[in-house]
């Protein structure tokens, strides 16, 4: 039986904002029900499964909890079924892949803590459980993955991260700690895209980039 604590709950809804995310991007590919599947499994397992298998925590967690498995099925299905009545899929697709982005990294997070790595550690392990799954689905839709592109991605994460160990020194509650965390994430990717801000390029003709 799976604990639902706050964390679960992070876990939860951030495999359902990545599946969604992952769907949402196959689809406007034109891949079929399959594709889609496969997109919306690697985006919601991708980071965390490489996170695990990195720090030896086997077998992979989605290997052994079911409601993963359901929570990812749900999302695809939902944004199949649901696709033709939302006009605004690009702004959806956005929303829920900044959202998979704060939850994830939250979660690699308490991962770290939990064995007991160092901030710098656990920090790169949030960005890995947050990027990695995009990373994955981008190269299987044959197109250059979102956090190797000069867009503020890994870098929201590593500051939200920052804020987290930050604000854990001024005994806050946890969940409130990681509540901060991730809406911080959150708002830094949306400000980013909204204002068009970006890290410093190395390429000067912009037909380069």
């Amino acid at each position: 039986m799976v604990k639902i604590d706050f964390l679960t709950i992070i876990d939860i809804l951030g495999t359902l904002a990545f599946a969604i995310s992952g769907a949402s991007l196959a689809m406007q590919k034109k891949l079929d029900i399959f594709g889609v599947l496969i997109c919306s499994f690697a985006t919601a397992i991708g980071g965390g499964t490489l996170r695990d298998m990195l720090i030896g925590d086997l077998p992979v967690k989605w290997l052994t909890n079911e409601l993963i498995i359901l929570v990812i099925l749900t999302g695809t299905f939902a944004t199949v079924i649901f696709r033709k009545k939302n006009p605004r899929i690009a702004k959806a697709l956005f929303l829920f892949d900044s959202l998979g982005l704060g939850l994830f990294t939250m979660v690699g997070i308490q991962k770290g803590l939990e064995h007991g790595f160092s901030a710098g550690i656990a920090i790169s392990l949030g960005t890995i459980t947050a990027c990695f799954g995009g990373v994955i689905r981008d190269v299987l839709l044959n197109q250059v993955p979102l956090i190797f592109r000069k867009e503020i991605y890994a870098s929201a994460c590593i500051a939200g991260g920052i804020l987290y160990y930050l604000l854990l020194k001024l005994d806050l509650s946890g969940a409130i700690v990681q509540a901060a965390c991730i809406l911080a994430i959150v708002a830094i990717r949306i400000i980013a895209v909204t204002f068009d801000l970006s890290l410093p390029s190395f390429y000067k003709d912009k037909q380069d980039e």
